[in-house]
């Protein structure tokens, strides 16, 4: 068995409509369903409800995508960037100083500004040069944007 694709991210938020502005109006993402769910029993807490937004970048069956998860009693602080555990996560993008622009024109920080002169091939896939930028959303996790160029 081979893994096909990372199925999803779900990202605990405070404020569903703010969260929906850095990630649908800033970042791009689309909204594929917005719903109450009625979650089970789980983790040694008992059955909850959560308001579930699902995003998505394109279609199909294997195709990854992001849940903005709003419980109706939400609890705990965001990772710090480069902690232990999973501190930010990134996107593939057209075009980073827009994105970064959107972000600042929307109130939200942008951690790290998108520069012409910087980029860096890290772990690239396609070995090209990269430009990046962290942002961060309205929940304080640390989003990264990367443009090949």
């Amino acid at each position: 068995m081979a893994v096909k694709a990372v199925s999803h991210v779900a990202i605990g938020v405070s404020d569903m409509e703010r969260s929906l502005r850095f990630y649908r109006d800033v970042i791009g993402l689309r909204v594929r369903a917005d719903q109450e769910e009625e979650m089970p029993a789980m983790g040694g807490a008992g059955p909850m409800k959560r308001r579930g937004v699902y995003l998505c970048w394109s279609e199909g069956p294997d195709e990854s995508f992001i849940v903005l998860d709003q419980q109706h009693a939400p609890f705990g602080e965001p990772a710090r960037l480069f902690q232990r555990a999973i501190h930010h996560f990134g996107f593939w993008v057209d075009d980073v100083a827009a994105i970064a622009e959107r972000a600042r024109a929307g109130g939200f920080e942008v951690v790290v500004q998108p520069s012409e002169g910087d980029s860096w091939t890290y772990g690239e896939p396609a070995g090209r040069r990269i430009r990046s930028s962290f942002l961060r959303d309205p929940d304080g996790n640390n989003v990264q944007v990367d443009q090949r160029l």
